[in-house]
């Protein structure tokens, strides 16, 4: 075995990591229904609409508004499937070419941190590549492969960039290496807004750490800056098509900043390694324990963050993207799975330059010890009852019990339900959100009934649909029954209390 293991080049290394994380990908394939976590739903309808020659829009919504709050390469991408393919044909191809991203980005990570030694230059060829694969099969990353989610695409377009900033092929000249590593982290960008901190990243490595000419730099800056006053372009001319009330969810990141205001940095701050803790530190039960631990933890992924500033492009753009996290309202757990590979060789670093320090070792140990137990678990029982998927499929067998009612309603009913772009895509019918909120720092907002009723006049709703409880639009669509009594009448019931009302006009 000790052989075997010697034998492997970074290269081999990679190529095992890769075949795990397909292989173990493909395990998550499914037929749920597209749309069950929103996101996806949203893609897909994007996709459509560039298929079918509509534009980058939101068929589903009434009006279909131009879209400003997703970047449009993830769409591109899934289009052509969704031009040729029927929608549950599309969606699972779609989730299959996500199994490959993942595949093709867990490879060039482990192959570029094995090559490069990312996490120490005394340790053997395959310690990188298996801490890569490790993280590539994490459940929560798992789950982002599931279903229409950007993050693989995005994966890939990081891993790029990083690898043409940090190690260019040889014969390429700097400066078009630089080049091609700045569209690759301008692709990223457009595939998710949180990449310009790819740009930033390899741009401030190439001119702090690499010493690199100005004109090197500008060429790596040129194409982020392309790509982000292109879509930035877009949003300028776009925004207000979006109804005020659906900022948080269609609208621009600049409307949600605005509405978050500064006071989301200390709840961002206090969360932001939270799902972290929450994959690698279970095992601990008592929270002063447990914060001892997350601390120690936190400071050696620092300080492996640290040495990768200096190693590798990956470490500075690591910067960014947290700084990006703290100005967010949104809980951190996707942007953290994004990244997860990249996070587990910061970690590796930071071990293993502590590792050299005799009095340490024991601590580390057990810090270790600790938490690959912690993941471990999560692992085992997260396969065995398939957690990548099961809220979902729970999602999904709802849906399918409502949509046969919904697809029998006029084809000029609006509905206000919940999964709204999901509606759409199984039924035809335009669909708006029913539950609509904002934000305060990262307490959410909800609209007094007057604003509710007066949004879903303004989408002109005929019927409003409660899908189930617990989502906020139970309580909201409450408030408009005590409110407004007898503009809104039940027409179909489902078990579970979910139902269907029809809106009278005044």
């Amino acid at each position: 075995m000790a052989r075997a293991l010697a034998a492997l080049t970074p290269g081999r290394a990679a190529a095992l990591a890769a075949t795990l994380a397909a292989a173990v990908g493909a395990v998550t394939l499914n037929r749920d229904l597209v749309g069950v976590f929103y996101d996806d739903g949203l893609y897909a309808g994007l996709a459509i609409a560039l298929g079918r020659g509509l534009g980058y829009v939101h068929p589903h919504l009434p009006g279909t508004p131009a879209a400003v709050h997703y970047p449009p390469l993830y769409p591109l991408v899934l289009a052509p499937l969704f031009r040729v393919f029927s929608v549950p044909t599309a969606a699972y191809l779609g989730k299959v070419l996500n199994v490959l991203l993942a595949a093709l980005s867990t490879g060039l990570i482990a192959w570029h941190a094995a090559r490069n030694r990312l996490v120490g230059d005394d340790l053997p060829a395959w310690l990188a590549p298996a801490v890569v694969a490790g993280a590539a099969i994490a459940i929560p990353v798992l789950a982002t492969q599931a279903v229409l989610f950007s993050e693989p695409l995005f994966g890939v377009l990081l891993a790029a960039a990083v690898v043409l900033a940090d190690a260019p092929p040889p014969r390429v000249p700097a400066q078009a290496a630089a080049c091609l590593a700045g569209v690759a982290a301008g692709l990223a960008l457009l595939t998710r807004s949180v990449g310009v901190a790819a740009g930033a990243g390899i741009v401030v490595f190439l001119l702090a750490i690499r010493r690199a000419p100005l004109r090197v730099a500008l060429a790596a800056a040129a194409p982020v800056a392309v790509a982000a006053g292109g879509w930035g372009l877009w949003l300028l001319r776009h925004r207000g098509s979006i109804d005020p009330a659906l900022a948080m969810g269609y609208g621009t990141y600049m409307e949600m900043a605005r509405q978050a205001g500064l006071g989301v940095f200390w709840p961002a701050t206090r969360d932001l390694f939270r799902p972290l803790g929450d994959l690698t530190l279970g095992l601990i039960a008592l929270p002063a324990i447990y914060y001892l631990f997350a601390a120690a933890a936190v400071m050696v992924g620092g300080y492996g963050g640290y040495l990768l500033l200096r190693r590798s492009s990956v470490g500075w753009t690591l910067v960014f993207y947290f700084l990006t996290l703290l100005v967010w309202p949104f809980p951190s757990d996707r942007f953290l799975w994004g990244v997860l590979p990249w996070l587990a060789l910061a970690w590796a670093a930071g071990a293993a330059a502590l590792w050299r320090h005799v009095r340490l070792r024991l601590p580390l140990v057990v810090l270790a010890a600790v938490m690959g137990i912690g993941y471990g678990m999560v692992e085992v029982r997260g396969f065995a009852g398939r957690w990548w998927g099961s809220t979902a499929h729970r999602i999904s067998a709802n849906f399918a019990e409502l949509l046969p009612w919904l697809a029998a309603l006029p084809p000029q009913a609006i509905l206000a339900i919940d999964d709204e772009a999901l509606v759409w895509l199984y039924t035809g019918r335009a669909s708006a959100p029913l539950y609509v909120y904002g934000y305060h720092g990262r307490t959410e907002t909800r609209p007094t009934p007057a604003e509710h009723r007066a949004y879903l006049e303004r989408q002109g709703v005929t019927y409003v649909v409660l899908t189930g409880f617990g989502s906020g639009s139970d309580v909201e669509l409450d408030a408009l029954l005590g409110a407004y009594p007898g503009w809104l009448s039940v027409v179909h019931r489902w078990p579970g209390g979910r139902m269907a009302l029809r809106v009278h006009e005044r």
